[in-house]
């Protein structure tokens, strides 16, 4: 992960694409025009909770619950349940899965 930050102070992830789980993201990916027409290659809404959902800090949780209100009805949770179960597994922290199951119980029912 690359950690960037623009002119106009606005934080940048970028994900280099180490892992499987972030080779999917990349070509799962679809292309965004921000404004002044710059293309950029984008995660999908899935795909970034499952990146902050691992990352699991207080700022991820606002953002995962702000994607869940805004795409409510329409995210695959079961595609973001087999992507995040592993990567739960690997760091060892079953309760990322618990957190995110009781976000997703009070905002997408």
């Amino acid at each position: 992960m690359l950690l960037l930050r623009s002119g106009s102070g606005v934080g940048i992830d970028v994900a280099l694409g180490g892992l499987p789980f972030e080779e999917t993201v990349i070509a799962r990916a679809s292309r965004f025009a921000f404004p002044g027409r710059v293309p950029l290659l984008t995660c999908s809404a899935e795909d970034l909770i499952v990146l902050k959902a691992f990352a699991a800090r207080g700022r991820d949780w606002v953002d995962i619950e702000g994607i869940i209100v805004r795409q409510a009805g329409t995210l695959d949770w079961r595609y973001i349940d087999e992507q995040l179960g592993p990567l739960a597994a690997l760091k060892e922290d079953p309760d990322i899965l618990t957190d995110l199951a009781r976000r997703r119980a009070e905002l997408d029912p």
